[in-house]
């Protein structure tokens, strides 16, 4: 049997209940990975400089956010990788011709292209979103990840002149109007990569659980990938393994297989 060094956990979806609550179930499970000297990553594409309660929470240290462009390594930084300010400005501009809002992140806050809006206040509540502030040109070369807000079906089609871009819809129930902006060589698979040769931990004793299609890359990056019964159709294919739902011990009927937990 591998001896597994490392566990990546998506938040959204995966960690975290459709409620907001984590279930004991996971949170037993963590702890008894943590036990046997596994480091436990949080992966998401949240800001990590909103996620401090969670990671008290489950005493987790390290972290890959915004997508894949910040890793940090039991407290200490690994790297941050900002966006081209004129990827920024083009996606503004596209969001801004068709009346959609976009959130861009920095390493300190989150910076919305419309504060007041119903739409915005329900992405801050849904997202625990605290350190906010309308948006101005000055964040443009600081910015770590976006979400563009308000798109129909169609509406992703309008981002693709870039190129080493994809849109990745945010897989939480009210909020699939929201894509993720990902980058093709930043993303949570490139930050699994990065701690893999850091750590030196080949990628068969990697473990990683996500539900949405930005962890997309990160599940084909790992030894055992797991995708959560609630995942997105189109994530499965890119998964060795499925679990059951984030609402039915998903986490650690994942890690039981692997006879992690019991």
């Amino acid at each position: 049997m591998a001896t597994y060094k490392v566990l990546f956990l998506d938040i959204d979806g995966t960690l975290v209940r459709p409620d907001d609550t984590i279930e004991d179930s996971t949170k037993e499970a963590i702890s008894q990975v943590q036990a046997k000297g596994l480091e436990v990553f949080l992966a998401t594409g949240r800001p990590l400089h909103e996620i401090d309660e969670l990671a008290k929470e489950l005493n987790i240290h390290s972290f890959i956010g915004y997508n894949g462009a910040y890793v940090i390594y039991k407290g200490e930084d690994i790297f941050q990788k900002p966006m081209n300010s004129s990827t920024v400005k083009n996606f503004l501009e596209i969001a801004k011709e068709n009346h959609h809002e976009v959130v861009l992140y920095t390493n300190s806050k989150n910076v919305f292209t419309n504060m007041e809006s119903k739409i915005s206040i329900a992405f801050m509540h849904k997202f625990h979103l605290h350190k906010n502030e309308p948006y101005s040109p000055s964040v443009n070369s600081a910015v770590l990840g976006m979400t563009l807000v308000n798109l129909k079906k169609e509406d992703p089609a309008l981002y693709q002149n870039e190129k080493g871009i994809h849109l990745s819809q945010v897989n939480v129930e009210g909020m699939r109007h929201c894509y993720d902006v990902i980058r093709d060589n930043v993303n949570k698979g490139y930050g699994v990569q990065v701690v893999l040769e850091q750590l030196g931990i080949a990628k068969e004793q990697s473990i990683a659980f996500g539900d949405g299609m930005n962890d997309k890359e990160m599940l084909q990056n790992v030894g055992e990938g797991f995708v959560m019964g609630n995942g997105h159709p189109d994530l499965f294919p890119y998964a060795k393994h499925r679990t059951t739902e984030v609402t039915d011990s998903g986490i650690f009927n994942g890690l039981k297989m692997l006879g992690l937990v019991n």
